[in-house]
């Protein structure tokens, strides 16, 4: 006789049982996913589906959900209703320049602080922390004060440094903790290949840390295209305002263009979506840099 054993009907029922269980355990999980990713999604098909609705349809009552007459045309009649181009502009400009001036200034702070022992480190990252407490609308009228003082009121100058300095305090924090992650023996060993101390951070520490930059730019880069309070408060000019303040214009007290501020809403996404899609390729890249090969 042989060794092997023939397996019962019993075990056989039971791994008929276990992958049944299985996949009804990927079937519900899988339905509490499309119903979770539903709710996010759900507010932009409800812009989207009043974005291409005709005025006549948005004053009428009762409203339907979906439009009885598409009108695709509300996408292009709203470069034409508002100079929101130009709103655009200034929104990508701030924004980029502001993001580019915080991780200037964060980088070597984050080095610095990751890679020396000083007297007043620890307070030193604890102001750090501590800044990410105030938000711009509590300190927005010491801000305009201060503006004023500088003659930058009504300037995109003001609103880059102003950007730049509220999103400064979380670049700091989280490239100093990616920074502190890394050993620091990979450094002393391209000191022995003849690297100084600018080639290692450039050629060895920054790409080990390329998803704390990548994390550092997305979210610098979003708050800044997302703030509204502080650049209400300092501009007034309509071509030097962001898309944040000019989006609300649409519906005032003598214009009701619902479907404009919500093309409009919709475009102000787009640049966020570019960015996501050509940043994501190098956080994979950067959360795979640092494997033992």
């Amino acid at each position: 006789m042989s060794g092997r054993s023939t397996p019962r009907p019993k075990d056989r029922a039971g791994s008929g049982d276990g992958a049944f269980a299985r996949r009804a355990k990927v079937a519900i999980l899988a339905g509490v996913g499309y119903l979770v990713a539903f709710v996010f999604i759900a507010p932009y098909l409800e812009m989207a589906l009043t974005a291409l609705k005709p005025d006549r349809e948005l004053t009428k009552s009762p409203t339907t959900l979906l439009p009885e007459h598409w009108d695709f045309a509300n996408f292009v009649n709203v470069w034409k209703a508002a100079p929101i181009w130009k709103n655009m502009q200034v929104s990508l400009i701030v924004a980029a320049v502001a993001t580019l001036i915080a991780l200037a200034v964060a980088l070597p702070a984050a080095y610095y602080t990751a890679r020396h022992r000083f007297r007043g480190r620890g307070a030193f990252l604890l102001l750090v922390l501590v800044t990410q407490m105030f938000a711009p609308t509590a300190l927005v009228i010491g801000i305009y004060r201060e503006m004023v003082a500088l003659d930058l009121t009504d300037t995109l100058f003001g609103l880059i440094l102003v950007n730049a300095a509220f999103n400064l305090p979380f670049c700091v924090w989280i490239l100093h903790g990616y920074f502190s992650s890394i050993p620091k023996a990979l450094e002393e060993a391209a000191y022995l290949d003849g690297a100084g101390k600018v080639k290692a951070l450039v050629r060895v520490t920054l790409p080990l840390s390329l998803p704390g930059l990548v994390t550092a730019v997305i979210y610098t880069f979003i708050g800044a295209w997302n703030e509204y309070v502080v650049a209400l408060t300092i501009t007034s000019s309509p071509d030097r305002q962001p898309l944040t303040v000019a989006v609300p214009g649409f519906v005032t007290s003598y214009q009701q263009h619902w479907q404009y501020l919500f093309a409009t809403s919709l475009i102000a996404i787009v640049p966020v979506v570019i960015l996501f899609v050509f940043i994501e390729r190098y956080l994979i890249g950067g959360l795979t840099a640092g494997s033992v090969k």
